[in-house]
């Protein structure tokens, strides 16, 4: 575990990484949540690739009765679109960015960054990644979506325009309606972001065949 802007587990694979795979997990989650879809990502023709999993800070969130829990920011409303926290949405995509910086600091490229989340994740990855001012290697949403939607387009910074992005949901996803995660996609591509959609059969989750595509896309936007 490292400290840093956020406190996080590290997969290093103990030599110079060619790159770096950023996954942000979901809500009331932990960093170890993803650790088994890690485990079956295959990325041996890419190089040595280290893997981080930040923790978000604990907070009270609203929706759950004020109960402290790891959020990356509150959820005031059932329905996402209202009453978002941008103040809690913005303190979190300016702790990752400040996660991206070090990870360059260290030595890999933001173009060999891919950031990754899940729900809440998701959110924090397409806010903080479209806006970040550096190329990234792609951005990968599973199950969630496009958070401050009204600001995208003016806050998109013009080093990400093009980069690619991942997105799946699960077509009976009870937590973040597909609908909500399909307008992000639609307003993405309406800005000429490149995006590749999937969706599966499935609730708020994630299952192999998802992982496998995700896989793929992994191996195209860092060969």
């Amino acid at each position: 575990m490292t400290n840093g802007p956020l406190q996080t587990l590290e997969l290093d694979p103990g030599v110079a990484p060619r790159a770096t795979v950023v996954i942000l997990h979901g809500l009331g989650a932990d960093g170890t949540d993803f650790l088994p879809v890690a485990d079956e990502l295959k990325l041996g023709a890419v190089g040595p690739v280290r893997f981080l999993f930040p923790r978000a800070p604990v907070r009270p969130v609203s929706i759950n009765g004020g109960a402290p829990m790891r959020a990356w920011y509150d959820i005031r409303d059932a329905d996402l679109a209202r009453r978002e926290d941008e103040a809690g949405l913005r303190e979190s995509m300016r702790l990752v960015r400040q996660l991206l910086e070090r990870e360059v600091a260290r030595g890999v490229p933001a173009r060999r960054i891919v950031l990754a989340g899940f729900s809440q994740g998701c959110a924090v990855t397409l806010g903080a990644g479209l806006r970040h001012p550096e190329r990234l290697a792609g951005l990968a949403g599973l199950s969630g979506y496009l958070p401050l939607a009204d600001t995208t387009a003016a806050e998109r910074h013009a080093a990400n325009h093009d980069t690619p992005v991942f997105l799946a949901h699960g077509r009976s996803d009870g937590v973040v309606p597909l609908a909500r995660g399909a307008a992000g996609r639609d307003l993405l591509l309406a800005l000429g972001q490149p995006v590749e959609w999937h969706d599966y059969p499935m609730e708020h989750s994630v299952c192999m065949e998802e992982v496998q595509a995700l896989n793929q896309w992994l191996l195209k936007v860092l060969a």
